[in-house]
């Protein structure tokens, strides 16, 4: 349990706040206005003993509201200074309301004070319900004291509350961040049973917890017990395991993978380029030719990256004249060709001796819309290295600048 120092309501109120009580009231008058313009549930009318209907005071959810504005806006002050008149005005502040003075502090950072109203909370006879539980774990997650998240957690299943999607989050994010993958894990999963839907980003978190520990196979367990549970991994959770599969050398279990995301999705072109950057780099320059027909037979556009990888390749193997024709479907296809592109076909086709190609390049490019500035500069430098052998191709370089 965690030690609280009870608050009393009086020790909320801060005295030496400039803001004045008049205009405090003015500002929650004015929320009052809006909210009954916009027929808010919060507007209330009382009858007055002339028997006429008169707006009356602000209601003790519309305080709640103005106190949360201004928690949103850093002026904590001023949020209990609207908490500290609601006796005098007949109304009783409840849960809701010390919550959300709760998590201004959160945002502030202040855990002093944050420990103080969950205090006043308790002291009250009041069970927080679960977004008090998860604004208190979130504040001292953020503040690296995990331990006391989860004792904040225990206490909080203890008094029969269940957490909810976002508390989960907010606890497998700080797990991660401190790279305990098998407590993140275990909520993951408890998620899962609960019929919570855990975020893409969530996921990708825990995946890359697990694998950075080398734990790939836990990952892929993951993955499937998010199939078992109707909860289908989307295209950035299956790009982020099939990278760490290619990375770890599998690269077979990573096409498996992606053969089953296959069957029941779209893979994008993130995932396809992701699968085809670690083909690339084990040399299956065939399996990466199939994916690329898939890709396109699809309708999955591939982009510059996807371009390079593949131009990459066959320099790699020496063949940059296949990259100069993949460089040509590129331009075609009207995918603009970057720094990168150009320097990797420049650099294959030195290694291979193929020096005059470097004009045939330039004047494709040139021919297809331009070519900017920065891969101009690329062009000049790596000619101008050996002038003495190169300086009839610069001068048609700087002819075809011209």
């Amino acid at each position: 349990m965690i030690l609280i120092t009870p608050l009393s309501t009086s020790s909320l109120a801060l005295e030496s706040l400039a803001i004045s009580r008049p205009l405090l009231r003015s500002y929650v008058i004015r929320t009052s206005n809006v909210a009954k313009t916009s027929s808010s549930p919060f507007s209330e009318t009382t009858v007055s003993p002339a028997g006429r209907n008169e707006p009356s005071a602000p209601s003790c959810g519309l305080r709640t509201s103005a106190s949360n504005a201004l928690c949103k806006k850093n002026d904590v002050e001023d949020a209990i200074r609207v908490l500290d008149e609601m006796p005098g005005m007949r109304m009783i502040p409840n849960v809701v309301t010390y919550t959300t003075i709760l998590g201004g502090y959160v945002l502030r950072g202040d855990m002093v004070r944050v420990k103080k109203v969950f205090g006043e909370i308790l002291d009250r006879g009041w069970l927080p319900d679960a977004t008090t539980y998860t604004i208190l774990m979130d504040g001292f997650c953020k503040q690296g004291q995990l331990i006391e998240a989860v004792k904040v957690m225990d206490d909080m299943e203890e008094n029969g509350v269940e957490p909810n999607e976002v508390t989960y989050g907010v606890m497998i994010e700080a797990f991660c961040k401190e790279n305990k993958s098998g407590e993140a894990l275990n909520l993951l999963d408890d998620m899962l049973k609960k019929k919570y839907v855990p975020n893409s980003a969530l996921c990708c978190k825990v995946i890359n917890v697990l694998c950075g520990e080398g734990e790939v196979e836990g990952a892929c367990d993951l993955w499937k017990k998010q199939l078992k549970n109707n909860c289908t991994p989307d295209n950035a959770i299956s790009s982020t395991l099939i990278h760490w599969l290619c990375k770890k050398g599998k690269i077979w279990e990573a096409r498996k993978l992606f053969g089953e995301f296959e069957r029941g999705s779209i893979p994008s072109v993130l995932t396809y380029n992701t699968l085809i950057a670690g083909m690339c780099k084990r040399g299956e320059l065939h399996e990466v030719a199939r994916l690329w027909d898939d890709m396109v037979e699809k309708g999955c556009v591939p982009n510059a990256f996807t371009y390079n990888m593949l131009i990459k390749e066959f320099c790699k193997v020496g063949n940059p004249r296949e990259g100069i024709g993949v460089l040509g479907e590129m331009l075609g296809k009207g995918c603009l060709p970057n720094k990168a592109t150009y320097s990797i076909l420049i650099e294959g086709l030195f290694d291979s001796g193929m020096e005059e190609d470097i004009i045939k390049v330039l004047f494709m490019a040139t021919s297809s819309g331009g070519i900017n500035t920065e891969s101009w500069g690329l062009f000049i430098s790596k000619i101008a290295g050996n002038l003495d052998s190169r300086r009839g191709m610069l001068n048609e370089i700087i002819q075809l600048k011209l």
